[in-house]
């Protein structure tokens, strides 16, 4: 048996959570790596539908472990709310089937505050975060000053560390002609569910050792995708945390042998939230009839997808800098009709020809996709479950995918449901 880290390969929302949902029912402990809130990932199970921000999308398998890993900043509050919200939906979550690393950063009220300041100052040249503290928790995690879970069961030690970080926040909250924040404020709100959020704070690398010994199925779920890492994305339009399979391992505090095998959770076309750059987006007609037929709407914010092309230059590039074995394909079905299909795979910039997507802000905004045009095809994909299912020219765009991005199709998603799932390769299985 081997362990499988679950991953996006483009600018996230490819439909991880159904795949993560369907690989669960073989895993025994799935974990949350990195991240936070900011994510969502839907999941149909039967006749239910979840959104999940900060849970694992294992928790709503009844006999699986969940873990929330050093890697994620935990907003406490928003934990709380979300593990309410799934037991309102017959869930069960309790300490022996969630656990939450004692050594994870939190997210405060003035993480929240200092980001949307701070999109509003940047004006039009906003990166397009979701307002939810994410970049500045990351930001004090980094700096040495952030708040951690364990920090809540020392209640001297919480407000003396509360009283450095409003300090260094408050000068540029004036600064910027925002209201102070108050360290009484905070010590009362966060001593006030402490007990809750320390019932499941645990020291999870060793939970996970003990598990990885007694040769346990692990699944390591990312958020957000590879073109959004911090390092190797269309910086400064990313995400603050590193989203690449090695994450995996350091954000739920693991060795990395214990990672297996990388899928890339792949959508047939491309997809953007937010500010940034974008290639292959469609502003016509079809770039609507994608969002629409493929309802392209954040889980978490409501706001509406950017749409475009497949890209192959970029997901060949995330195959390569994040690790990845193998990819899910998913949402074929919303191509299904289309008379002519393309596919960009290079782009040109001032006159050359590029096979990457160049790390330069500028270069990323000025490079134009060249494309491979494909016939399309007539009929429906929507809840295939075999090969034999798909028309030939389906078939085809599937292989040329696989021939531009150098990665086999491990898994074919048909719809949202779970059995409409075509496997072509288990990741669990050697």
């Amino acid at each position: 048996m081997r362990n499988v880290a679950v991953i996006g390969s483009q600018w996230g929302d490819e439909g991880k959570g159904k795949i993560v949902d369907w690989l669960s029912e073989q895993a025994d402990v799935v974990v949350r790596f990195q991240g936070g809130h900011n994510a969502g990932h839907t999941l149909v199970v039967g006749n239910t539908t979840y959104k999940l921000s900060l849970l694992p999308s294992g928790v709503v398998r009844p006999d699986k472990l969940s873990v929330i890993g050093a890697g994620v900043v935990v907003d406490p509050w928003a934990l709380l709310s979300e593990i309410k919200t799934v037991q309102g939906l017959g869930v069960k979550v309790s300490p022996e089937t969630l656990l939450v690393a004692d050594n994870a950063s939190l997210i405060l009220g003035v993480h929240q505050q200092i980001d949307k300041a701070r999109e509003a100052l940047r004006g039009e040249r906003k990166i397009g975060t979701t307002g939810r503290g994410i970049g500045p928790a990351y930001e004090d995690k980094v700096a040495r000053r952030a708040i951690r879970v364990s920090d809540l069961s020392d209640p001297g030690e919480l407000r003396t560390k509360l009283s450095e970080l409003f300090a260094h926040h408050n000068i540029y909250l004036k600064a910027a002609g925002e209201p102070l924040v108050s360290v009484d404020q905070a010590f009362a709100e966060l001593t006030e569910i402490a007990p809750q959020i320390l019932s499941y704070a645990a020291p999870v690398w060793r939970h996970l050792e003990d598990l990885r010994r007694r040769d346990k199925r692990i699944l390591f779920e990312g958020a957000q995708g590879v073109m959004l890492d911090v390092d190797h994305g269309t910086y400064p339009y990313v995400t603050s945390s590193n989203t690449v399979a090695g994450q995996a391992a350091t954000g739920s505090g693991t060795g990395p042998t214990t990672v297996g095998y990388v899928l890339g959770i792949t959508k047939a076309y491309t997809t953007r939230v937010g500010s940034g750059p974008f290639p292959s987006e469609l502003t016509d007609e079809i770039g609507q009839q994608l969002g629409e037929r493929g309802h392209e709407f954040g889980t978490v914010t409501g706001r509406k997808r950017r749409c475009g092309w497949f890209d192959a230059v970029m997901v060949r590039q995330a195959i390569v800098t994040a690790g990845i074995t193998g990819i899910a394909l998913t949402k074929l079905d919303v191509l299904d009709g289309f008379s002519e299909l393309k596919v960009c795979d290079g782009y040109e910039l001032d006159g050359e020809k590029l096979d990457y997507f160049p790390s330069g802000t500028k270069a990323q905004a000025s490079v134009r996709p060249i494309y491979r045009t494909l016939e399309g095809w007539s009929q429906s994909t929507r809840g295939a479950r075999s090969w034999a299912d798909l028309p030939g020219n389906a078939v085809k765009y599937i292989r040329l995918i696989e021939e531009l991005i150098h990665a086999p199709v491990a898994l074919l998603s048909t719809s949202p449901e779970r059995e409409d799932t075509i496997l072509v390769k288990n990741p669990f299985e050697d």
